[in-house]
């Protein structure tokens, strides 16, 4: 990772949209959607597709998939599972560098945008399911849907426990927590999400239990 610096340096460089990619695509109640971010999706699903066609529906995809079950009867079939997962791991650094691509200039792009984005998608990959495409899609979904909808929500506890009559002072025990909005937490659900998932479904959504 240090070699990036390293060779381009630290300092900003302008990366700008095309102008095909500039502008909203459409507006919904008065909020623009941009055409970056269809895009973005566009490519994002056109990925997820050809993933999922190659490993369901090529013999490339069941040799793969046989490696990761089953190695030694794949080796026994004279199938070289060590190239196998070299492949896979190249085939997947490649679709991570077109991922930075294409959202290079859409997010910020610097030598730790690994590091920034990591986190969400370890939790994406544990709550979909280790292994499962339909899995990772469901839960980037969900967590898409609830990293946008809890932003602009500013209940709390503090506002239900007043539904029911119940007043909350700042002497009442645990008022800091209590008073927290939903916006102000919006950063950490998808990880209160993860721990749900891990203590009630460990194999994550639409994951499969091994072994």
């Amino acid at each position: 990772l240090e070699l990036v610096p390293l060779v381009w340096g630290r300092s900003p460089v302008n990366y700008m949209l095309p102008e095909g990619l500039q502008g909203p695509l459409f507006t919904v109640l008065g909020t623009n959607f941009p055409k970056s971010r269809a895009f973005i999706m566009f490519i994002s699903l056109a990925m997820l597709a050809s993933i999922w066609l190659l490993l369901t529906r090529t013999r490339i995809g069941l040799v793969i998939q046989a490696a990761l079950t089953h190695p030694e009867t794949a080796e026994a079939l004279g199938h070289n599972v060590p190239r196998v997962f070299m492949l896979v791991f190249g085939g997947g650094a490649a679709l991570a560098g077109l991922a930075g691509v294409v959202g290079g200039n859409t997010f910020i792009t610097e030598p730790a945008m690994a590091g920034s984005v990591g986190a969400i998608i370890f939790v994406v990959v544990v709550v979909g399911g280790m292994g499962s495409l339909s899995g990772a899609f469901l839960a980037s979904i969900l967590i898409g849907l609830i990293q946008t909808f809890a932003v602009a929500m500013d209940q709390s506890l503090m506002s239900l426990l007043a539904h029911f009559n119940y007043l909350v002072t700042p002497e009442t025990f645990g008022y800091p927590v209590l008073k927290l909005t939903i916006s102000q937490v919006a950063p950490i659900l998808p990880f209160l999400f993860l721990v749900l998932i891990l203590i009630f479904r460990p194999k994550g959504l639409l994951g499969t239990h091994e072994g």
